[in-house]
């Protein structure tokens, strides 16, 4: 598993490389292939992100994540 940090998992964002990633309690999830992440947003969420906060506000719970492949750890 790849450990990436904030400013590097940022680049990952749709618009700096082809991956698009978005981090969930320390995990890092390659979430490219879906449709909603299509340019690196999904509603007013962006890619290259630590997501955590911001479930709260999203209309789906956590399992949404286990759609996409966990590639990776956050490390600060």
């Amino acid at each position: 598993m790849r450990k990436l940090k904030r400013h590097q998992l940022a680049l990952y964002n749709g618009q700096d490389k082809p991956d698009i990633y978005i981090a969930y309690q320390g995990r890092i999830y390659d979430v490219t292939p879906s449709r909603h992440w299509k340019r690196g947003r999904h509603y007013e969420h962006w890619a290259g992100q630590d997501l955590t906060a911001e479930l709260a506000d999203a209309p789906h719970d956590e399992a949404v994540f286990e759609r996409y492949p966990c590639i990776g750890e956050l490390i600060d």
